[in-house]
């Protein structure tokens, strides 16, 4: 069960992901495939981060246009390392999880572009201001996602104690 949850959340994420980029042209496009990445790494543990993320990551590089496996490498070095700090620290308010999706935002910025300028791929001149915009960005999606997810399953309980009290 949880599996066929994570292959639809990656599948949704990337359909998402797919749909809004043709849409919207900014500096700071949110990455709701790392939101999905991170996500999944804090609610099971560091070795489904390190999966998804290698999944999600290469799925991700095949639809691109870029290197194969870069995108890939840095989604799992994220989903492990997210998946690492749900298990060593209690990540379960918003401000902490707001910090970890930064954090995580930040490092897989990090690999993903520094592995192109080392391999002598591509350049970015400044990346820090379009970085630290989608840092916020997945980090308020992230938060607020987290959040209604929680509260979807108590909505649910609740209302259907509120039908049998009626009764």
């Amino acid at each position: 069960m949880k599996l066929a949850v994570s292959i639809l959340a990656i599948a949704a994420a990337l359909a998402l992901q797919t749909t809004l980029t043709t849409f919207v042209r900014g500096t700071a496009a949110l990455d709701f495939v790392l939101i999905v990445v991170v996500y999944l790494a804090l609610t099971s543990g560091p070795a489904t981060g390190l999966i998804v993320g290698g999944v999600a990551g290469l799925i991700q590089d095949s639809l691109s246009s870029g290197i194969m496996g870069v995108g890939g490498l840095a989604k799992t070095l994220v989903g492990y390392l997210a998946g690492r700090l749900g298990t060593q620290f209690i990540v379960t308010a918003p401000l902490p999880r707001f910090l970890v999706f930064i954090a995580a935002t930040v490092v897989h910025g990090t690999v993903f572009m520094g592995l192109y300028v080392l391999l002598g791929l591509r350049e970015f001149p400044s990346p820090y201001s379009s970085v630290a915009w989608q840092a916020v960005g997945n980090a308020f999606v992230g938060v607020v996602g987290f959040q209604v997810l929680e509260w979807l399953p108590g909505f649910r309980a609740r209302r259907q104690w509120r039908r049998t009290a009626r009764r």
